[in-house]
């Protein structure tokens, strides 16, 4: 249990509200603050920026891109950090066709296609059970939407350039839980796995029937793995 303050990372495309679900039952054991991860131009810039704001000690959670951000976060000022949550995420950098795919939808998105990639890309960011949830979608849709292709095309550049952080993991101190979906087409198990391998104190929690979006396709389970990470 925590009564310390409770910062999260968003992912790519992600604002606010893919946390909103959760609030209550983070608000109940710690002040929760939700990073601005729309600045900078690299990860380690928009790490830098979330840093001069966050309170001197603090529990991180990271999301996808989020989940970047966090290990850069904990690379920069490890001592701030006493609970760490990766999400839907990896500790490696991108294999040439990664970058290859990013680079062709920052180019669709700056030719006025950013609605088409959104509404693409939803299929592949959740368990094949969830591709026609009309709420999911609205809410992946809408988030992206606020974000714009600007911002998006900016994330895109810094995930593409970000380098390897598995060196970082073996350093980690503090309680850790790596939660993933079964089926996450984007940052698959296996990732989470090895991550599970490198850091001491670690756990790795497996939601079952979701995707890369595994916190809002089940939210009861992930919930659950809110309250045992904070339990750690």
């Amino acid at each position: 249990m925590t009564d310390a303050p409770i910062l999260l990372v968003p992912g790519l495309n992600c604002t606010d509200a893919v946390f909103s679900p959760f609030l209550p039952t983070l608000w109940a054991r710690g002040s929760v603050m939700i990073a601005d991860h729309r600045r900078g131009a690299t990860i380690a810039e928009i790490a830098g920026a979330i840093l001069a704001e966050a309170p001197a000690h603090f529990a991180l959670l990271g999301f996808s891109m989020g989940g970047y951000i966090a290990l850069e976060i904990l690379r920069q000022a490890p001592n701030r950090i006493g609970r760490l949550a990766l999400l839907s995420t990896g500790a490696g950098s991108d294999t040439i066709e990664q970058r290859e795919n990013r680079q062709r939808q920052i180019d669709l998105a700056r030719a006025g296609k950013f609605s088409a990639i959104a509404g693409a890309n939803f299929a592949n960011n959740v368990h094949p059970d969830h591709v026609n949830d009309a709420e999911l979608r609205a809410l992946h849709l809408q988030m992206a939407l606020d974000t714009g292709p600007q911002i998006y095309a900016r994330q895109q550049a810094a995930i593409m350039a970000r380098s390897e952080a598995y060196d970082l993991l073996p350093s980690i101190s503090c309680p850790t839980s790596i939660i993933v979906g079964d089926d996450d087409q984007v940052t698959p198990p296996s990732l989470s796995a090895r991550m599970h391998g490198l850091i001491p104190m670690s756990e790795l929690v497996l939601i079952k029937q979701a995707g890369h979006f595994a916190l809002r396709e089940q939210k009861t389970a992930f919930n659950q793995a809110l309250l045992s990470w904070l339990a750690l």
